[in-house]
């Protein structure tokens, strides 16, 4: 893993992940991340690291403002588990998995520099007034499985009822706060809890195979992360495409805190 000093400009592009290259309103989206202007900073003030509210507003002055979501290296709190200065990395590792996969549910993020140095900043998504996870559950089952398998690959230790809601807009399913993700140990603490038991859909386990047989997805997140964090990656894709089922949770290790 870069250690939190990687140039930015070695680990972002101005082209996004395969999923988005034929579409021009992600590439307009994904260049106003890179390059707007941020004229405006403001501190959200809930969290436990440091995550700021930016409007971003074209150079070129042909296209509206824009609002993002800024989490700097510098303001991430330490971490027993995971190293300093390592979650806006994993932020964007899930990012780019969710894309080339075609999964789709983690707004589009970019590395790059600001205010208070270098960070991701992602694509602010308007949510459905008291959106969170148990008040839709019944009505997006699928977007809901892919997103328990995503979860499970890629070991994230953080997703509460709030880091997942529908778009007021989209009425799509959006997944955010991805920064404890793919440790080497296992870490997984999540709210979705309905698919314990059940077969995992040929489609998602199509997903999987690919992290572990396509050396391509590998590559995308091997400058964000540490070796054996990438090779636990795909070992842990083999081991659920193995098996097949959404495994059985527990009360004492899966539950996220402050859920």
């Amino acid at each position: 893993m870069s250690d939190g000093t990687t140039d930015p400009t070695a680990s972002t592009s101005d082209s996004p992940p395969a999923a988005d290259r034929d579409s021009g309103t992600a590439d307009a989206t994904v260049s106003m991340l890179l390059h707007g202007e941020i004229n405006e900073c403001k501190l959200v003030p809930w969290g436990s690291n440091y995550t700021f509210a930016v409007v971003l507003e074209d150079p070129e002055g042909e296209r509206e403002p824009a609002v993002g979501i800024y989490k700097p290296r510098a303001g991430e709190a330490p971490l027993w588990d995971f190293p300093l200065g390592t979650l806006y990395q994993r932020e964007y590792a899930s990012y780019l998995v969710s894309r080339e996969l075609g999964w789709d549910f983690i707004p589009h993020t970019v590395i790059r520099d600001g205010p208070h140095g270098i960070g991701t900043i992602q694509a602010y998504i308007e949510p459905e007034e008291e959106s969170h996870y148990f008040s839709f559950r019944e009505q997006h089952q699928d977007e809901l499985r892919r997103m328990a398998v995503f979860d499970l690959v890629t070991n994230n230790a953080d997703r509460k009822a709030g880091h997942c809601f529908r778009g007021r807009d989209d009425q799509r399913i959006w997944g955010i706060d991805h920064g404890l993700t793919f440790n080497v140990h296992p870490k997984l603490r999540t709210v979705i809890w309905d698919f314990c038991g059940e077969l995992i859909p040929d489609d998602l386990l199509l997903g999987l195979t690919r992290i572990h047989d396509d050396p391509v997805l590998a590559d995308l997140v091997r400058p964000h992360l540490d070796p054996f964090e990438v090779e636990a990656f795909r070992a842990r894709a083999a081991r659920i495409v193995e098996l097949a089922i959404f495994p059985q949770l527990s009360s004492r290790r899966n539950i996220p805190y402050g859920w």
